[in-house]
């Protein structure tokens, strides 16, 4: 058995929440750097072409709903799951990481 030193070297920082953190929102820039490139790159004809246009602008999204029901240009749902959950998982973080500064500034 493996003994460790846990008072050898103090802890200055959340280093583990810091980089959960911080990956978060590099998933949610791309996220959303994808649905832009989807609204209004790849979809960029779409305006001119359908009916009844829907436009969505967190995430940004533009898509043509048919008299069936259906979508065309919208975002993936997996896209829009990471969105959502990348920029709870950041905020939350943050706010631990802020919260845990705050304290032991004390």
């Amino acid at each position: 058995m493996t003994s460790t030193q846990a008072g050898s070297r103090p802890v200055s920082s959340p280093t583990a929440l810091r980089a959960v953190s911080l990956t978060s929102l590099g998933v949610f820039l791309v996220s959303w750097a994808m649905c832009a490139v989807n609204a209004y790159a790849l979809q960029d004809d779409l305006p001119s072409t359908c009916g009844d246009l829907r436009r969505q602008s967190f995430p940004p999204e533009v898509a043509c709903a048919s008299a069936q029901g259906t979508l065309t240009g919208a975002n993936a749902g997996w896209i829009e799951a990471l969105f959502f959950t990348s920029l709870v998982v950041f905020v939350l973080c943050a706010g631990m990481v802020s919260a845990l500064a705050t304290v032991r500034r004390k």
